[in-house]
């Protein structure tokens, strides 16, 4: 038995003929509700799929730090303290330039991926 077949055997008044056919605003509610959706799935998704800043800008972005400090911000962006920087960051040795610590950091970073 068609689908068509099961219809027209209902008693009628408990479901209308209409109800099975889709029209022009039917297709146009759900390719709205379509956009919708994906809409929100989109905004959901957003955090996910931005892309990090890189490593060599995050140590960048340390430059206005004092070198103690900088020192242990560097080591929390690499997972790990250089060697060359640990007396400078426990203050144990002078504190060195600022390029000298981006120098270092990026070196470090290269040697142990």
């Amino acid at each position: 038995m068609t689908q068509a077949e099961l219809i027209a055997t209902l008693p009628e008044g408990r479901l209308p003929p209409g109800l099975m056919q889709l029209n022009a605003t039917d297709f146009a509610t759900l390719f709205g509700a379509g956009l919708l959706m994906a809409a929100l799935l989109c905004w959901l998704t957003q955090p996910l799929l931005q892309r990090r800043p890189s490593r060599r800008v995050l140590i960048r972005a340390t430059r206005g730090m004092p070198p103690q400090e900088r020192a242990l911000a560097i080591a929390r962006i690499l997972g790990r303290l250089p060697e060359e920087l640990r007396a400078t960051a426990y203050g144990a040795a002078p504190a060195l330039r600022s390029e000298t610590i981006e120098r270092i950091a990026l070196k470090a970073r290269r040697r142990h991926r």
